[in-house]
């Protein structure tokens, strides 16, 4: 019986030796414990949207959540939304300043202090989304955008696009460009300068104003986003006809604002953790608002019966005149504004023969 007992015991060798390996790798595997001495970051974030609008004031909120949950807690940002802690359109100046580490919006708000800013916002006739998201990213515009911003002490991220939206809300059908003389539109950036050569008067409001002003006629007309954010905001209730296309805001980047003396307090793990939250929230808000901007629409005419009418041909091609020359004057004053139009409209000129060849041409083939 020895030699069974040997191999008994052998067998106990084995069986302690795989045991033990096994539970040395269930250690290795675990997640490492959390260093409670790191530095925590505690920072505000000011939005030019209303508190938990939903879309583009959801934005900033997944952008704060994104970061807390990737960095385990050690940066917690409070998201303010406009009118909370200051008003709605002084959002860049107050994180220029460091009443804020960060700030939530889109460029064109700025253009009154900075007249090239509006050209990483939104441009007439200009880049839709995927092109704006790839000059950004791959083109150069980024780093462009973030010279601009520096002599304000901001570096500035893509957080958000609302895509293609709607020409807006009117309460007087649109026929002819003489329909447009002496319109008040709620309409900022270069859109708004379009307007007001057509003979039109463009009105810059907050989000949490929009409504109000619609409904007691101090505006006749307003564009706010496309159908998801309209309807949230009840514009259907307060105006009789709903015109497309967009051709203000073909693709409107939102913005991230950091101050540059907060950043530079950060670790560089945290820099990274900022900088791919932000492109992940760049890409979240143009996926919700592509499949809820569907849903809405049918909404709005199934279940409010909103008119849904198309800009004439002649406006239109007034529109886009316009919008050249516009365009070509924002590329001027400044060694950096023309850089900014030069790298802008021949990226623009590229993504255009080729989407030639690809988006346009099978969409017209889808259809």
């Amino acid at each position: 019986m020895l030699w069974r007992e040997k191999i008994f015991g052998f067998g106990l060798l084995i069986a302690f030796f795989f045991a033990g390996g096994c539970s040395q790798k269930a250690i290795e595997t675990e997640s490492p414990p959390v260093d409670n001495t790191a530095q925590v970051f505690h920072w505000k974030l000011l939005t030019t949207w209303p508190k938990n609008l939903p879309g583009l004031g959801m934005a900033p909120e997944r952008l704060a959540d994104r970061v807390k949950r990737m960095s385990n807690g050690r940066l917690n940002i409070k998201v303010y939304g406009a009118g909370e802690l200051i008003p709605a359109f002084e959002v860049f100046d107050a994180v220029s300043q460091g009443v804020a580490e960060m700030g939530h919006g889109s460029a064109y708000y700025w253009r009154g202090e900075l007249p090239a800013a509006a050209m990483f916002s939104t441009v007439p006739f200009g880049m839709t989304a995927q092109e704006m998201n790839a000059w950004l990213h791959y083109g150069g515009g980024l780093q462009l955008w973030q010279e601009l911003y520096a002599p304000f002490d901001l570096i500035p991220f893509a957080a958000g696009n609302s895509g293609v939206q709607m020409a807006g809300w009117f309460n007087k059908e649109i026929n002819s460009v003489e329909d447009l003389k002496g319109l008040k539109m709620r309409i900022p950036g270069l859109g708004g300068e379009v307007l007001k050569r057509a003979g039109g008067v463009p009105v810059t409001l907050p989000g949490s104003e929009v409504y109000t002003s619609l409904q007691t006629g101090v505006i006749d007309a307003v564009e706010w986003v496309s159908p998801f954010n309209d309807l949230a905001l009840g514009l259907q209730t307060v105006a009789s006809y709903y015109y497309f296309p967009g051709w203000h805001e073909p693709g409107t980047t939102l913005e991230a604002l950091v101050n540059k003396d907060a950043w530079d307090t950060l670790p560089d793990d945290l820099k990274a953790i900022l900088e791919s939250a932000s492109r992940a929230v760049n890409a979240d808000l143009l996926d919700e608002l592509t499949a809820k901007n569907a849903a809405s629409l049918q909404t709005l005419v199934d279940d409010h019966g909103v008119q849904i009418r198309e800009l004439p041909a002649d406006v239109v091609r007034r529109l886009r005149e316009i919008s050249h020359d516009v365009v070509e004057e924002a590329g001027k004053g400044t060694d950096l504004a023309m850089r900014i139009h030069k790298s802008y409209t021949e990226f623009l000129k590229r993504s255009r023969t080729y989407h030639e060849l690809s988006e346009k041409a099978y969409l017209e083939a889808r259809d």
